[in-house]
């Protein structure tokens, strides 16, 4: 729809930029998601929604081509995002998690030998990964983890849970964070059928439904000590894991709301009420055009955070903001095209329930808006309100 980029702000990607946007979204238009609301309503998983990422290169874009991946700038990353989510948040769910929260972890804290074991069977989608961090009673504080690694030998016993955690259920392997002995955070590898590995499906959401959600019970899950990342050092290596899929939601959201919005501009524009279209009216109006700045200034927000990492100069407290704005005003666009579409905005028929239901989940996961506030409030005072 050419007045989305009402700013022009695609001249401001370079070439190769725009060229991968406009391949990942001839991708997504494609008739590969036409079933997505389909699944959406049974809560059910696209299977072969790995296969198709990865032989179109967008599982761990941002990894060197030499370990699987495409060797794409972040800002590359995060137009592939935000393709993604316009279809469905758990689509850019998976491509995230396999992303940020597996294939991250293994190249950045990984041996040589885990490098080339699982980079290459997760950058094709031939393994799905998951990232075991958050627990039951430890989300915003995953410092205070109660699963516990306790070497054995020449391998480690694991014990513990971590709950809500995104393909889980179905991961190959499962990158998980537990306290060795001296109560350090540590990274290790579990592979799935490891005895004394429960892997379990979540059931009775109502969002995210399109994508898998687990629960991974530990009870003396050995493993051998080869299976640690070594190079992992303590809560700061899983909360930079974190940053990197924190900065495809800083995208990915704006999908959503794209989608949402030229729902209802279209519904507007072709609904009649009192004998003219809705869209003639005065607070439908403002509504979008309120829905269109918010979008754009999201987009500009997204850019500006994506050019600051890509050149060395990103922060963390730079993706704690551009979380906090993208996801708030992506759900506050949901919410005004559900009413704007009126009686409507409830059917699955039009994706806005969908996108407005799935966001109530990424507003919290990942970091909570009150948490990031936090975040960013003490790099601007130099104070910290959380402990």
């Amino acid at each position: 729809m050419e007045n989305m980029d009402f700013l022009k702000i695609d001249t401001l990607l370079t070439e190769e930029e725009n060229l991968i946007k406009a391949s990942t979204e001839k991708f997504c238009n494609s008739k590969t998601f036409s079933g997505i609301e389909k699944h959406f309503e049974e809560s059910t998983f696209p299977k072969d929604l790995p296969k198709l990422l990865g032989q179109n290169g967008y599982l761990g874009s941002f990894i060197p081509e030499s370990f699987g991946g495409a060797g794409l700038s972040y800002t590359a990353y995060g137009i592939i995002c935000e393709q993604l989510e316009k279809i469905d948040s758990g689509v850019r769910s998976f491509c995230s998690v396999q992303s940020s929260l597996v294939m991250f972890p293994i190249f950045k804290f990984g041996s040589e030998e885990q490098k080339l074991k699982w980079l290459p069977l997760l950058a094709n989608g031939e393994a799905v990964g998951c990232f075991g961090l958050t627990e039951p009673d430890h989300g915003s504080n995953p410092s205070g983890m109660l699963t516990t690694a306790k070497k054995d030998g020449d391998s480690y016993l694991l014990n513990g849970t971590k709950r809500w955690i995104t393909n889980g259920n179905i991961a190959d392997v499962c990158i998980i964070w537990a306290k060795d002995e001296n109560k350090k955070i540590a990274g290790f590898l579990v592979e799935k059928d490891t005895p004394g590995l429960e892997q379990k499906t979540m059931h009775h959401k109502m969002s995210l439904r399109a994508s898998e959600t687990g629960e991974l019970i530990f009870d003396n899950c050995r493993i051998p000590a080869s299976n640690k990342l070594p190079n992992a050092d303590g809560l700061k290596s899983p909360l930079l894991c974190l940053d990197s899929a924190r900065f495809g939601i800083i995208w990915g959201v704006l999908g959503a709301a794209t989608s949402c919005y030229e729902c209802a501009l279209d519904y507007a524009k072709n609904r009649s009420q009192f004998s003219k279209p809705i869209a003639s009216h005065q607070l439908v109006q403002s509504k979008l055009v309120d829905m269109l700045t918010e979008i754009t200034k999201g987009k500009l927000l997204a850019l500006q955070i994506a050019r600051l990492r890509d050149s060395g100069k990103g922060h963390f407290s730079h993706v704690s903001m551009g979380k906090m704005n993208n996801v708030r005003i992506a759900l506050n666009i949901a919410r005004t095209a559900r009413d704007i579409l009126g009686a409507n905005g409830i059917s699955t028929e039009y994706p806005v329930i969908r996108h407005m239901l799935n966001l109530e989940s990424v507003v919290t996961y990942e970091g909570t808006e009150d948490i990031h506030r936090l975040i960013i409030g003490k790099e601007i005072t130099g104070i910290s309100a959380i402990e």
